[in-house]
């Protein structure tokens, strides 16, 4: 699964460390010429995953997650490009005002 799947939540765990329900996406896409559609997609698919929060299917789909805090974060293989950061900054502020948080975590690969 991918952030091309908009529709689809890609992994929903619950951090050992904080307790947390992380929801995560996983974003393969670099930041080039393609930018706004890579936007774009990834607007759809945070809209999905408060969907999934918000109309309470994810207490039906993972019961333990039921009084916990939500973080949606995405996981990219490329690092930001200054549209996504300023992206990012706007969809923090509609998020946190939602309830939840998001995060964005560059995979680095163990060379």
């Amino acid at each position: 699964m991918s952030i091309e799947q908009t529709n689809i939540v890609d992994m929903v765990g619950i951090s050992r460390v904080s307790g947390k329900v992380i929801l995560t996406v996983s974003d393969h896409l670099a930041w080039d010429a393609q930018e706004h559609e890579h936007l774009m997609l990834l607007q759809e698919k945070i809209n999905t995953y408060l969907r999934f929060v918000e109309s309470g299917e994810i207490y039906q789909e993972y019961p333990d997650a039921r009084n916990r805090q939500v973080l949606i974060e995405i996981v990219g293989k490329y690092p930001l490009s200054e549209k996504a950061k300023a992206f990012y900054a706007a969809v923090e502020v509609v998020v946190k005002q939602s309830g939840f948080e998001i995060g964005f975590e560059l995979f680095a690969k163990n060379v």
